[in-house]
Parts: structure tokens; C-alpha cells; sequence
């Protein structure tokens, strides 16, 4: 999780950058390809990249391109699960060039090969990897075979095929019709349940953490076996949809077809969790939020699960004044560019510094203040503490703690109105607890 929301925040980073021309380069490597093969398709974007017509633009991704290859030839082989690599001008200066190099190994084995050469980077195969966090298991099927497989953000994995020969025409050979119409029955009977069996397994592998079932295929078989009753009274049967084919295509097909069924289980469980933190703060119930008080309930073994907004940044600094005294303080960008101080702890031995700070932490940590008084409050610590010591990600922090804590982290998406009320009425960070 901590790597997920390491990506997280350099998706939000590239996502903001902008280049002066065609000059910024995505690379995405897929699992199992040849790095050797990768770098010869560069040395031809090279060697094209001559014919573009500004000099600048024509400089700064034949810059990016060569310390791209520099960057592949670091490595062996591909990664277990791709690479995916972004390059190119970030300066503000148009006549100085900052050329720079992000890379990541996706969480879920890549099967895309991209080279994208744009004014932005090409971030939604990645988005798409990480938006996606649950597991489904999908199931395309006619009445001759079926395909199982799990899907997790883009990745598909075939997990077993099976085959039947139920609804085959075949001669009756004397046989009464009654008795041939039963045979017929139980062997479709017998199929549906060797499909069901086969789901059953997946589940149970995983702990039945797959959050439902989604199935597809041509024909009515699929609707026959949607109620054959031969699967596990947990799992959630999500939807049934016709494609035209049941192999690895119809798997892509179903993906496409469930697509915004998919998003909407994605919003039903954010606004499922919101609403189970909210009822929960408003009745001073299991729930914690701002820094303070969710940092501390992961450190008291309190928390079940973690409350993350996609879109919050929090950082950690600690000053110290002449004195050679330092104090921690938690703040986030505002709006117009200031820093709003949201939390500010005690020394490293839990005691309050002297210097007048003790009101000022009594002041700040209360929960209803203004933008305004948060800026103020900064300010105000900083004149008290002129001197920086050190800067951190404090979201990374209590990721850390949670995966230390074995507890559940779950991200939010701020677009929703839900994650919106999230973010703007709990600051974007809570937890609900076990017990208080």
C-alpha cells in the first residue's frame, strides 16, 4: 500500500506538468519483454526525432530519449511486473532545459507496449491500475466451455478453462425422449456445477475478499447457470452481460461491457465506508480523524481501517529556534500558497516546549478553526522557530504505521460528493476503530 501511495503522488505530479511542445516521453515496458528490444525501438524514435522542425523541442526529446536508454541499460531485465517510464523538459525557463526521469513497476503485471511522445505525459493506463484497487472474478461462458478468470485494476489472469459436451447435438441412439431429455439435463446440470466448483475455488483462494461475480458470454447458458444455485451463499453475483466470445477476447470484452458497473461498486464502497465514518464522529462513536488523533489511534493498536483522500498532502517539519529546541508541527498547502498549520505535537519526549508554545499547541489542535487562523498559526511557529531541520510526507507516515499495524488503508476519491465531505469536513484523514 505504502508503494501504491508512493504512485499516487507522482501521478498527481506528472499529471500537473505541461510541455512546451511534443517533448514529453512515456514509456510503458510490458511484463516479460525484452528491455534490449525496447532500447532499439528508442534508438529509431532517435533517429526520427530529427525531422521535428523546432530546434528546442527537437533538442530536449532527443535529451530525454538518450537518458532513457541510459536509465534501461541499468537494468538486467524487465521487472517482474513492467516499467513504466516518463521523461522529459520540466523547466519553467523555455530557454533552459531541466530534463528529468520518473519511473515505477506497476503493482499488476503490465501488457501494454507504449512509447507516446506529447505535450503531457501519458498517465491512464496507470491511473487505471491504481483507481481500480478491488479484486472481481468474471466468468465467460457458452453452453460448450467456460473461461474463469480474477480481475484486479487492468489485469486480467486466467485462473481455469473447462469444457463440456452438454449442449452438443448428438443422436438419441433408442433411447425414450423422456430419458434423453433427463441425460441432457444432468449433464448441463453437471457442467454448471463444475463452473461453479471452479468460482467457489477462486474465492476461497483469496479469502473471499473478491468483492462479486460478473458473467458474460452469447447464448442463455450464462443466465442457466446464474441460477443453478451452485455457488457459495458469500459470493455477490454483480451482473450478467452478452459478449460474443468465450475466451481471453470475450474476458476483455465482459471488462469493457461491466465497465461502469465496475465504477459503481468502486463509489457504493466509498460511500459505504464515508457514511459509516460519519454516523460514527457524529455520535462520538469508533472514529477518528485529523492527523492527531488517527496518528495515535494506529499507534494504540485502535484502528480497523484508515481513511485516506486521494488528493490530501500533508507534510511534517520540525524547527528548532537558538535555544536548540524542536518542535513537530503538521501543515498543508492552502489555497492562495500559504501553509496551514493543522496539528502541532510536543518534543521527542512528549513534553511541551517552552517558549510560549504550549498555547499555541492548545490553540492549534483544536478541531474548528479557520483557514485563516491556521495560516496565522503558522506564521507564528515559524517566527518562534525560525530554523528548518527537516521535511517529510506525514500521509506516508501513517501509511507506514497501518501496514506495520496490519490495518485495512482504503484511498477516496475526492471528485465523489462523499469524498468531497471527507475532505473538506474531516480534513481528508481519519480511521475507525476497533474500540476506544
Amino acid at each position: 500500500m505504502k508503494n501504491e501511495y508512493n504512485m499516487l503522488k507522482e501521478i498527481k505530479k506528472l499529471r500537473s506538468v505541461r510541455g512546451y511542445g511534443t517533448e514529453l516521453i512515456s514509456i510503458y515496458v510490458p511484463a516479460g519483454f525484452q528491455l534490449s528490444e525496447e532500447v532499439s525501438k528508442l534508438r529509431e524514435e532517435y533517429s526520427q526525432s530529427s525531422n521535428i522542425k523546432s530546434k528546442q523541442v527537437r533538442s530536449n526529446v532527443q535529451s530525454a530519449i538518450e537518458k532513457i536508454i541510459h536509465y534501461l541499460n541499468l537494468y538486467r531485465q524487465t521487472p517482474k511486473n513492467g516499467l513504466v517510464v516518463f521523461c522529459g523538459n520540466l523547466s519553467d525557463n523555455q530557454s533552459k532545459a531541466d530534463i528529468e526521469l520518473f519511473s515505477m513497476e506497476p503493482p499488476v503485471p503490465l501488457k501494454v507496449n507504449i512509447y507516446r511522445c506529447d505535450s503531457r505525459f501519458m498517465l491512464e493506463p496507470l491511473e487505471a491500475i491504481i483507481s481500480n484497487k478491488d479484486t472481481y472474478c468474471m466468468v465467460v461462458m457458452d453452453g460448450r466451455e467456460a473461461t474463469i478468470a480474477t480481475l484486479k485494476g487492468a489485469h486480467i489472469q486466467v485462473m481455469r478453462r473447462l469444457n463440456s459436451t452438454a449442449h452438443a447435438k448428438v443422436r438419441k441412439g433408442g433411447q425414450s425422449a423422456q430419458r434423453y431429455s433427463r441425460a441432457i439435463e444432468e449433464s448441463i446440470n453437471d457442467y454448471y456445477k463444475r463452473i461453479g466448483e471452479s468460482v467457489n475455488d477462486v474465492f476461497a483462494q483469496n479469502q473471499f475478499k473478491i468483492k462479486g461475480l460478473i458473467v458474460g458470454g452469447p447464448g442463455p447458458a450464462k443466465e442457466g447457470f446464474a441460477k443453478s444455485n451452485t455457488l457459495n451463499y458469500q459470493i455477490k453475483m454483480l451482473g450478467i452481460f452478452d459478449t460474443g466470445y468465450t475466451d481471453d477476447y470475450g474476458l476483455h470484452e465482459l471488462v469493457e461491457k461491466a465497465s461502469e458497473l465496475l465504477k459503481e461498486q468502486e463509489a457504493a464502497m466509498e460511500r459505504k465506508i464515508i457514511e459509516r465514518f460519519v454516523s460514527e464522529r457524529v455520535r462520538n462513536g469508533l472514529a477518528a480523524y485529523r492527523y492527531g488523533s488517527t496518528k495515535k489511534a494506529l499507534e494504540n493498536k485502535q484502528a480497523d481501517t484508515l481513511i485516506i483522500s486521494d488528493e490530501l498532502e500533508l507534510r511534517k517539519e520540525r524547527r528548532k529556534n537558538q535555544q536548540g529546541e524542536i518542535v513537530i508541527d503538521i501543515y498543508r498547502k492552502a489555497e492562495g500558497g500559504g501553509k496551514e498549520l493543522l496539528h502541532l505535537a510536543m518534543d521527542g519526549d512528549g513534553k511541551t516546549p517552552g517558549g510560549g508554545i504550549r498555547d499555541l499547541a492548545l490553540r492549534v489542535n483544536e478541531e474548528k478553526r479557520s483557514n485563516a487562523e491556521r495560516e496565522g498559526d503558522y506564521e507564528e511557529l515559524v517566527a518562534k522557530y525560525p530554523d528548518p531541520v527537516e521535511e517529510s510526507d506525514a500521509v506516508e507516515e501513517l501509511v507506514e504505521l497501518a501496514e506495520a499495524a496490519g490495518v485495512e488503508i482504503m484511498f477516496v476519491s475526492s471528485e465523489s460528493s462523499y469524498g468531497k465531505e471527507f475532505l473538506m469536513g474531516f480534513g481528508g484523514i481519519g480511521a475507525l476503530l476497533r474500540y476506544k
